[in-house]
C-alpha cells in the first residue's frame, strides 16, 4: 500500500471523484467547501451516508484496527483532518487540495443545516456537554433545529446501547453528530448507521466540549501553523502516548517513497 488515486472504474466502492490513498486510507479529494457541498448532496439521497475526518492518527490506527477500517473504507466522504495527511498525499505525486479540519466542517454544516430546517442530533461528551452544545450551536446559527442530545458515557454491550440507537431514530434527524472520540465513533456510526435513521452522521471526536465552551480551541494563529496537536499535547502532557502514532506516521510515509503505488 502506499499513495495512489483510485477511480470509480477501478473501485466499486469508491464515489464519483477520485480519492487519494495514504497508506491504506482513501482521502476524497476535496477543500472546505468541496466537502461541505459533498456532505449536503449525501443528505439528499435515500441512503444513509458515513462522513469520516481522518488524521494520522487515524490511518495508523486503522492498521491494526480491522473494524475501523472497514467502517473508514465503508464511508461515503473521507476528508484529510491533519496537515500530516496532506504532506503525504503531496509526496506520493497525488496532492489533496488542502486540510480539511473536522470542526471546520462541522460548524459549515450547522449552518447548512440551520439555512435548510435540517434537524440535528448531538451525541457524545459527558453528561451535560452535548446540550451545552445543542445550546451554544442554535445561537450561533439562528433557526438550527435540534431533535435531540445524549451523552457518551453509555455501556456499548447492554442494553444501554439500543436504548441510544432508538432514541436517535425517534428524532428523525438528518445529521448525526458523534463525539465518542476516535476510533469508537466511526466504527460505532458504521455498526449502527442503518438503524440510526438519519441521512449522515459523522463523527466529531472533541468538537462537542469545544461547541460546549468547555474546551477552547486553538488560537487562529496555531491553525495557520497547522500546530494544533502540539496545543493539544501543551494542555494535555498525557497525550503525549497518541503523538506517537504521528512520529509512525510520517516514519511509513518516507519509507513507502518511491515504491509502486497500488
Amino acid at each position: 500500500m502506499g499513495g495512489g488515486v483510485t477511480t470509480p472504474s477501478e473501485a466499486t466502492c469508491a464515489p464519483a471523484r477520485p480519492r487519494v490513498v495514504v497508506l491504506g486510507v482513501s482521502f476524497d479529494v476535496v477543500d472546505l467547501d468541496g466537502a461541505t457541498a459533498a456532505v449536503q448532496r449525501l443528505a439528499a439521497t435515500p441512503q444513509p451516508h458515513l462522513v469520516v475526518t481522518a488524521n494520522p492518527e487515524a490511518v495508523i490506527a486503522a492498521q491494526h484496527d480491522p473494524a475501523l477500517a472497514r467502517a473508514m473504507a465503508g464511508a461515503s466522504l473521507v476528508v484529510a483532518d491533519g496537515i500530516g495527511v496532506v504532506w503525504a498525499s503531496r509526496r506520493s505525486g497525488r496532492p489533496l487540495p488542502a486540510r480539511v479540519p473536522g470542526i471546520e466542517l462541522l460548524d459549515r454544516l450547522l449552518a447548512e443545516a440551520a439555512r435548510e430546517a435540517a434537524p440535528v442530533f448531538f451525541l457524545g461528551g459527558a453528561p451535560g456537554v452535548a446540550e451545552a452544545a445543542a445550546i451554544a450551536s442554535a445561537a450561533r446559527h439562528p433557526g438550527l433545529v435540534v431533535a435531540g442530545t445524549h451523552h457518551g458515557f453509555f455501556r456499548h454491550d447492554s442494553g444501554d446501547e439500543a436504548a441510544v440507537v432508538a432514541r436517535i431514530r425517534a428524532a428523525r434527524s438528518v445529521y448525526l453528530f458523534a463525539g465518542l472520540g476516535m476510533p469508537l465513533q466511526e466504527k460505532w456510526l458504521h455498526r449502527h448507521l442503518a438503524s440510526s435513521g438519519v441521512a449522515v452522521a459523522m463523527g466529531v471526536g472533541g468538537s462537542l466540549d469545544v461547541l460546549s465552551g468547555r474546551v477552547p480551541r486553538a488560537p487562529r494563529w496555531i491553525h495557520r501553523l497547522h500546530a494544533e496537536w502540539l496545543y493539544r499535547l501543551l494542555r494535555q502532557p498525557s497525550r503525549w502516548r497518541r503523538q506517537l502514532a504521528l512520529l509512525r506516521f510520517v516514519t511509513l510515509v518516507l519509507r513507502r517513497r518511491g515504491k509502486a503505488n497500488p
